[in-house]
């Protein structure tokens, strides 16, 4: 039996709908029930921040995808939630004899990382020392943001880069949750990391005119410095060290830190990954 955690999000929902197809057990784990009923497939109610319904969700349970939300503002110098949460979950799957904890991280997870870098690289290191079977997925930036806005767009619908040149892998969400059922349902990939990425490094530039035919006008980029980006956010009531932050890793990308693709996702699903321009087809309704 699987347990999915993080089902109602951008990778947990294309997960449900593969694992129905694949006519393997699991269920769901969900905050609000009614989000569960929609998802149509078996489901629990509980909450990282509530260890008594892990404990319950738990029940039965052999194998876990592990997700949840990304990094949030927080006061600051406090550490992300997500560090505690997924922590707890880990140890009490351990104590139930939960034999594999597939991870959904993030790429460039690393020690003394900013936000969800070092946040996530914290929590790998706990699953590794927990004694249960793991496997990590380290995904690129999500081509999801494009439908939900995540920081890409201005107020004016241009979208917002720290670099219009500067490429990024992105990956589609359908692809992550393709390579978690593998390693969910399939014997390969224990005590391995996966590093997974779109087929090509798109600027922002290419993301625009792509954007453009899907929406039928014209889609501009705006060029976004590292301050600006920080000022943008506390204009808007972030904590100074969260926009600071977020202000460096938007720095980054501006060098292509997020440029290089791989091969993981074909490797685990024998296919390779979405194009953007598939990812758009898939979704035209979103875009119009």
């Amino acid at each position: 039996m699987i347990l999915v955690t993080g089902a109602t999000g951008s990778i947990g929902k294309h997960l449900v709908r593969q694992l129905l197809d694949l006519h393997v057990p699991f269920k769901a784990l969900v905050r609000d029930a009614g989000k569960g009923r929609a998802l149509g497939c078996p489901h629990v109610v509980g909450d990282f921040d509530d260890p008594a319904s892990i404990a319950a969700a738990l029940v039965g349970v052999d194998q876990v995808l592990l997700n949840g939300a990304g990094a949030v503002p927080t006061a600051d110098g406090a550490p992300q939630p997500m560090v505690a949460q997924q922590k707890a979950v880990i140890d009490m799957a351990g104590r139930v004899g939960v034999g594999k904890i597939v991870k959904v991280s993030v790429r460039h997870a690393h020690q003394g990382g900013r936000l969800a870098e070092g946040a996530h690289w914290d929590i790998e290191q706990h699953l590794k020392a927990s004694g249960v079977e793991w496997a990590l997925l380290q995904p690129s930036g999500f081509m999801q943001n494009f439908i939900t806005g995540a920081g890409t767009f201005s107020d004016d619908g241009s979208l917002i880069a720290p670099a219009v040149d500067a490429p990024v892998s992105y990956i589609d969400c359908y692809d992550i949750a393709a390579c978690a059922a593998v390693l969910l349902t399939e014997p390969p990939g224990a005590g391995r990391t996966f590093v997974l990425t779109g087929p090509e490094p798109l600027t922002m530039a290419e993301i625009a005119g792509h954007l453009s035919g899907a929406l039928g006008k014209p889609v501009d980029v705006i060029g976004l410095s590292s301050d600006d980006m920080a000022a943008r956010l506390t204009a808007h009531g972030v904590p100074a060290q969260f926009a600071d932050d977020v202000a460096s890793l938007w720095a980054d990308v501006g060098t292509g830190y997020l440029a290089a693709t791989t091969p993981e996702v074909k490797n685990l699903t024998g296919r390779e990954p979405r194009t953007f321009a598939a990812f758009l087809d898939t979704h035209q309704s979103a875009f119009r």
